[in-house]
């Protein structure tokens, strides 16, 4: 079980690619965001905040979306490759969900006047980012791994209801925060189509960045586990 955990997956052989091809990405993405596209016609410049907010705040939902997969999965085969799935997973889905916090935050104060605003998605997202690193330290109640992951998979399952209220939360309340503008009712993007094709260009470059950061952390996470199974044979 140990040479197992030890031996190189095919994703971690492949991180060499994903780190160059996120590199490459981030390059493309980031030339489209700041020179390419426009500027908005109300906002000017400071819209192109707007690229790697959305950005973030997808990563964020995707990580905790995979927490809840990896959890289910964990209590179904009780397999460890799949609690440090899901360790990784919130570690970055936390780390990418502080940075929209901070970066709504740098975008709240030119457009509504203020760094930090009361309205829903705000405090649902700051609430989803309170939660997750409560996930983080109930893994730090035990030194027991199956028990530690099960407890940890267990709330894995039960925290992801926030990410649809998240989401759903500026058509749900009144809220300052924008509708929706791609992913809308009618099918109808309301973008300029440079603006829309930066966005999802800066979306598919963070997604290949989380995809490089899962590969490493999974395998920190695999030979953490390795050790403490060696340590107690």
């Amino acid at each position: 079980m140990i040479d197992s955990i030890a031996r190189p997956t095919a994703a971690i052989r492949a991180r060499p690619v994903l780190g160059a091809a996120s590199v490459v990405a981030l390059f493309v993405a980031l030339w489209m965001a700041l020179i390419w596209s426009p500027p908005d016609a109300a906002m000017g410049n400071v819209v192109r905040i707007l690229y790697v907010h959305v950005a973030n705040a997808w990563l964020a939902y995707l990580a905790f979306v995979v927490v809840f997969l990896a959890s289910i999965a964990y209590l179904w085969t009780k397999r460890p490759a799949f609690d440090a799935i899901a360790v990784a997973s919130a570690e970055i889905g936390v780390l990418f969900t502080g940075l929209t916090l901070v970066l709504g935050s740098i975008w709240a104060k030119p457009t509504w006047g203020v760094w930090w605003s009361w309205e829903p998605r705000v405090v649902t997202t700051a609430v989803m980012f309170a939660m997750y690193v409560g996930y983080l330290l109930l893994r730090n109640l035990s030194n027991d791994l199956e028990r530690r992951a099960t407890r940890a998979a267990v709330l894995g399952i039960v925290l992801v209801v926030d990410v649809p209220i998240v989401h759903l939360s500026v058509t749900w309340m009144n809220a300052l925060h924008q509708l929706p503008t791609v992913l809308r009712p009618d099918l109808s993007p309301t973008l300029d189509p440079r603006m829309l094709a930066s966005l999802v260009a800066m979306t598919i470059a963070f997604t290949i960045v989380y995809a490089y950061l899962m590969t490493a952390r999974v395998d920190i996470e695999r030979r953490r586990q390795a050790r403490i199974i060696e340590a107690r044979a």
